[in-house]
């Protein structure tokens, strides 16, 4: 699981019948303060996050489970929008 900022959405018309419904966002990995440490990727969104939000993602298996549908073609899932982050460093 890591912290991300969701940078957009993806709209697409045609898609795999999995994904059918789905939200799809794009993120990017932020470190403790705010930064970006990574490459863009696309999450589907199981929470009803926004443009602009602080998110948690998870990525592999666990994200098809998230969705409870092993046949999605998904590798990362929105499973949290962060209120707060405090860290020690």
């Amino acid at each position: 699981m890591f912290v991300a900022k969701v940078i957009g959405t993806i709209v697409a018309t045609r898609k795999d019948e999995n994904l059918v419904g789905l939200k799809l966002m794009v993120t990017r990995p932020i470190d403790s303060q705010g930064q970006s440490i990574g490459q863009s990727l696309v999450a589907v969104d199981s929470v009803g996050a926004g443009v602009g939000e602080t998110v948690l993602v998870v990525r592999g298996s666990p994200a098809r489970t998230v969705l409870q549908n092993n046949r999605a073609p998904v590798d990362a899932v929105i499973v949290g929008i962060v209120d707060d982050m405090e860290t020690l460093d």
